[in-house]
C-alpha cells in the first residue's frame, strides 16, 4: 500500500488525486457540477452532486493510474467548509439543498442576534464573526424552514454535517458522523478554547446537539470505505478544511508563517502557534490544524470573491473564453485609466463584514474595455489581500515582514503574483506544488498512516517555483492603495 488517495471536494467541482508514498502526484480527475441560485444572494448545491462526483473522480483516478483499491495505504479529505448539510440518518437522504457559504439568506438572523448582543460572547468562544458565512445560522433556517425538521432534529432523527462529514457518511455507508477539528471551528458552535461544541450557543441558535458530529484531529481514525466502492475497504485517515489543508500543504507549521489560497474566493491564514489570538480587526481566529489532542491557532480573512471574478469575466460579461486570456489582457491595459473593481458580489469579507454590499467599477473612461476590466479584477485580489494582512500586521505584530507563501488557481498567474508583491511591499513564495490544499489532506492521511515522517520533515521537502519580489515604488503603492480604499469606503456607502 503505497499510494494516498486525496479528495477535494471544492465549491465548484471534486477532484481526486492520487500522490504516492512520496508524496508526488500520480494522477487527478475533476468534474464540475452545477451551482443553484433560487433567489438572488442565494446558493446551493445539490448534495447528490457533492457524493456522486467524488465517487466518480475516485475511481477515474485509480483507473488512470492503473492502482487498485489493494495499493492504496489511506484516504485523506479536504473540503468547501462552512456549506451546510442536513440528513436523515436512517435513509441518508438530505432534507434540503446544501446551503453553500456563499449564501447570504441568514442576514437578517445575524442582525438579530447582533442587536440582541450576542456577538461579543459568540466571537469569544468561537473566534468567528456573526455573519452568513457560518453554518450555524444556515443549521438554523433549515430547521426554521424544513417542514418538520426541528421535531425530527430533537428526536435524534437527522445529522448535521459540513461537506467533509456528508463525504464519510456515504463513504463510510452511514457508519461514521464526525468532522475534524478545523472544520467544526467554522461552523459557530464549536468553542475553540476548550475544544468542544458549546451548548449555550446551539440553545442560541435553536440547534438540538443531538445534530452535531463527533470532533476528531486532523490526523485520525475517521472510519472505513464502504468494501464495494473501491473493490475493498479503505480507512479514511486526514481530513481538513481547504484552507487549513493549504495551510499544512504550504508546510506553514511555524508561528509567524502565512499563506494565501486563490481559489473561488481567497483565503490568508497566519499561524500563531498556540496564542489563541483575538483579532481587534474583525479577522476571525481558527483552528489551523490540530495533531494528538493540540490544537495549533490562527488568524484567517476571507475574501468571498477572488477566482470568481474571473470566472464572471467569462461567464457574466463574456470577454474572455478561458481563464488565462486574462493576464495578456491585464498586460494591454491602459494603466493610466486606473480603473478599480470592487468585486463585492456577494459581499464584502474580511476585515469589512459587509453583507449587504455588492460589487461595484470606478474610474471609467469611453476608452476602458476588455482589458481594463480584466487589470481591474486581477488587482482586486491584491488590494483585498493587502486588507487582510495590514489588518493581521495589526493584530499580531509578527507577521510584519513575512513572507507570503501562495497557491491555488490563480496563483498560475504571473502578472497577478507580481502585482500582489508590489501591492504589499513583499516577497511572494509560489511553490513548486501548487496542489497544497489536496497535498495538505494527503500528508494528514499519509500521517496517521505511518507512511509519511513528521511535521519537520514534511517542511523541509517544501520547494520554491518562483519568488515575486516588489518592484512597485513606494509613493506608487501607497497611491494605488489609497485609491482602492476610497473606492471600498463609497461601495460600502451605496
Amino acid at each position: 500500500m503505497t499510494h494516498i488517495l486525496a479528495i477535494d471536494q471544492g465549491t465548484t467541482s471534486s477532484r481526486a488525486i492520487l500522490f504516492d508514498a512520496g508524496l508526488r502526484v500520480v494522477a487527478s480527475a475533476q468534474e464540475e457540477f452545477a451551482q443553484h441560485y433560487p433567489h438572488p444572494g442565494w446558493v446551493e448545491h445539490d448534495p447528490s452532486d457533492l457524493w456522486s462526483t467524488v465517487a466518480a473522480t475516485a475511481r477515474a483516478v485509480m483507473e488512470k493510474a492503473g492502482v487498485r483499491a489493494e495499493g492504496i495505504a489511506a484516504i485523506g479529505i479536504t473540503n468547501q467548509r462552512e456549506t451546510t448539510l442536513i440528513w436523515d440518518r436512517a435513509t441518508g437522504q438530505p432534507i434540503h439543498n446544501a446551503i453553500v457559504w456563499q449564501d447570504r439568506r441568514t442576514a437578517d438572523i445575524c442582525e438579530a442576534l447582533k442587536a440582541a448582543g450576542h456577538e461579543p460572547m459568540i466571537t469569544a468562544r468561537t473566534g468567528l464573526l456573526l455573519d452568513p458565512y457560518f453554518s450555524a445560522t444556515k443549521v438554523k433556517w433549515l430547521l426554521d424552514h424544513v417542514e418538520g425538521a426541528r421535531a425530527r432534529a430533537e428526536a435524534g432523527e437527522l445529522a448535521f454535517g459540513t461537506v467533509d462529514s456528508w463525504l464519510i457518511w456515504n463513504l463510510t455507508g452511514g457508519r461514521a458522523h464526525v468532522t475534524d477539528a478545523t472544520n467544526a471551528a467554522r461552523t459557530m458552535l464549536y468553542n475553540i478554547a476548550t475544544g468542544a461544541w458549546d451548548a449555550e450557543i446551539c440553545g442560541l441558535m435553536g440547534v438540538p446537539m443531538a445534530l452535531l458530529p463527533e470532533v476528531k484531529d486532523c490526523a485520525a481514525d475517521f472510519g472505513m470505505t464502504r468494501a464495494d466502492l473501491f473493490g475493498r475497504e479503505i480507512p479514511i485517515l486526514g481530513v481538513a478544511g481547504d484552507q487549513q489543508a493549504a495551510t499544512v500543504g504550504q508546510a506553514c507549521f511555524t508561528p509567524g508563517m502565512m499563506k494565501s489560497t486563490y481559489g473561488t474566493g481567497c483565503f490568508a491564514l497566519l499561524n500563531t502557534g498556540s496564542d489563541l489570538v483575538p483579532s481587534t480587526n474583525r479577522l476571525l481566529t481558527t483552528i489551523a490544524y490540530q495533531l494528538e489532542g493540540k490544537p495549533t491557532y490562527a488568524l484567517e480573512g476571507s475574501i468571498f470573491i477572488a477566482g470568481a471574478v474571473v470566472q464572471w469575466l467569462r461567464d457574466g460579461l463574456k470577454i474572455i473564453r478561458h481563464a488565462s486570456e486574462t493576464q495578456g489582457l491585464a498586460e494591454a491595459a491602459e494603466e493610466a485609466q486606473g480603473v478599480i473593481l470592487v468585486p463585492a458580489f456577494t459581499g464584502l469579507g474580511a476585515p469589512y463584514w459587509r453583507p449587504d454590499c455588492r460589487g461595484a467599477v470606478y474610474g471609467l473612461t469611453r476608452n476602458s474595455g476588455p482589458a481594463e476590466l480584466a487589470r481591474a479584477a486581477l488587482e482586486s485580489v491584491g488590494y483585498q489581500t493587502r486588507d487582510l494582512l495590514d489588518a493581521m500586521r495589526a493584530d499580531w505584530g509578527a507577521a510584519a515582514d513575512g513572507i507570503l507563501r501562495v497557491d491555488g488557481g490563480m496563483s498560475a498567474s504571473d502578472w497577478a503574483m507580481q502585482f500582489l508583491s508590489d501591492i504589499l511591499g513583499a516577497p511572494v513564495d509560489r511553490p513548486q506544488v501548487t496542489e497544497t490544499t489536496a497535498l495538505g489532506a494527503a500528508y494528514l492521511a499519509g500521517l496517521q498512516a505511518g507512511i509519511c515522517g513528521t511535521p519537520a520533515e514534511f517542511a523541509r521537502s517544501w520547494a520554491l517555483e518562483r519568488r515575486f519580489q516588489p518592484q512597485m515604488d513606494a509613493p506608487t503603492r501607497d497611491a494605488r492603495y489609497a485609491r482602492w480604499g476610497r473606492a471600498v469606503q463609497a461601495t460600502m456607502g451605496v
